[in-house]
């Protein structure tokens, strides 16, 4: 693996991050973002390290004799690599589309510094929901009475289902997480030990899996 992603480190404002911690980091997040209901924020810092990995991975490839085994190693390792950022951005993209209108009012709320979309999620948002709201404006409002035009435009609005259940692995330990009851049972408290695993709701868990408490699986 280290002979695969050479020497290079790349520098976050701390202190360098080793090709394969950065590669580790991102395939965390992809599967956090595929099993998670809810947009979690944007690793496109990441996305781009591994990017510019790439093109220095094909460009070290070029060096190697066609008959070196490890030739073919590479390929399949930048195959997956490919796989995981198409595939942790196609999510990301279907989450926006999905639930824009509510997306975009989060962000809305948010600084610079703490936002959830990249530059380019976030003008693709508005962008889609210009047009997400014309097409229905056109298809549908224009025919209804002026009363019932804002009421039906919020009905268009999804929001994700945080109350939906998710399989987690702890990855430390981690005490006192209150699950909500309902109206027949009350609030409970569970504790996480360390690589256990677990199916519970997303949204007492939501922070556990920003902050990296735990990971979903």
């Amino acid at each position: 693996m280290e002979d695969t992603f050479g020497e290079e480190d790349f520098l976050n404002e701390d202190e360098p991050v080793a090709a394969h911690e950065v590669l580790q980091t991102l395939e965390d997040a992809w599967l956090n973002e595929k099993f998670c209901p809810d947009l979690l924020p944007s690793q496109d810092m990441y996305v781009e390290a591994m990017m510019e990995q790439i093109q220095q991975m094909e460009d070290n490839l070029t060096k190697l004799k066609k008959t070196d085994f490890r030739v073919e190693v590479h390929h399949m390792e930048l195959a997956r690599i490919r796989y995981i950022i198409t595939s942790y951005l196609r999510t990301r993209l279907e989450k926006i589309e999905q639930n824009t209108a509510f997306i975009l009012e989060q962000e809305s709320t948010r600084g610079p510094e703490n936002a959830y979309m990249s530059e380019g999620e976030l003008n693709f948002a508005r962008e889609f929901l210009a047009l997400q709201e014309n097409h229905h404006k056109q298809l549908v409002l224009k025919h209804v009475p002026p009363p019932f035009q804002d009421f039906m435009s919020t009905q268009q609005s999804l929001v994700p289902n945080l109350r939906s259940h998710v399989f987690l692995r702890a990855k430390k330990d981690v005490n006192g997480v209150v699950i909500e009851g309902d109206r027949d049972t009350r609030d409970e408290e569970v504790d996480l030990e360390e690589n256990s695993q677990h199916i519970m709701q997303y949204k007492p868990i939501a922070n556990l899996v920003q902050d990296g408490s735990v990971q979903l699986i």
